[in-house]
């Protein structure tokens, strides 16, 4: 099931967020993800958030930020990847907006492969100031009927 953020979700996704980020970018140097995560928790709350909660236990094992088309960040548990639940979390978002982008680190490859897959595509490539890595922004339009 995919539904908003509520106030109880806060702490597992922030937890999700940190380990997904920790596990995902070793390249980024260490400490900038702890240093970053009281900006997230306050800013995750204005953010257009939707959870996935594990139909057998209840629990949030993913979810996808926005901020209008932007995916500002799409995070799934360890255990519970390549289950489908980005796929499905991707797709709940895809259906509210025609059109979306996002920024995704060149150096995780099983990101960037992912986003490919679900139809997105490299605008431009660049470097993210604050963290010194090479970055992709992709795009991803409806198709036009």
């Amino acid at each position: 099931m995919i539904r908003p953020l509520t106030p109880e979700d806060l702490d597992t996704v922030m937890d999700l967020w940190l380990a997904g980020n920790e596990q995902a970018h070793p390249f980024v140097p260490e400490g900038y993800w702890r240093r970053a995560a009281e900006r997230i928790r306050h800013e995750l709350p204005r953010a257009e958030v939707l959870v996935h909660v594990d139909a057998r236990t209840h629990a949030v094992d993913g979810f996808i930020g926005l901020s209008e088309d932007y995916v500002a960040g799409l995070f799934v548990r360890a255990d519970a990847r390549s289950q489908g639940i980005g796929h499905a979390l991707l797709g709940e978002a895809k259906r509210r907006h025609g059109e979306l982008c996002l920024h995704v680190y060149r150096d995780n490859p099983r990101a960037v492969a992912f986003y490919t897959r679900e139809g997105f595509t490299v605008r431009s490539e660049s470097v993210d100031e604050a963290t010194g890595a090479a970055e992709y922004e992709m795009a991803w339009s409806a198709p036009r009927a």
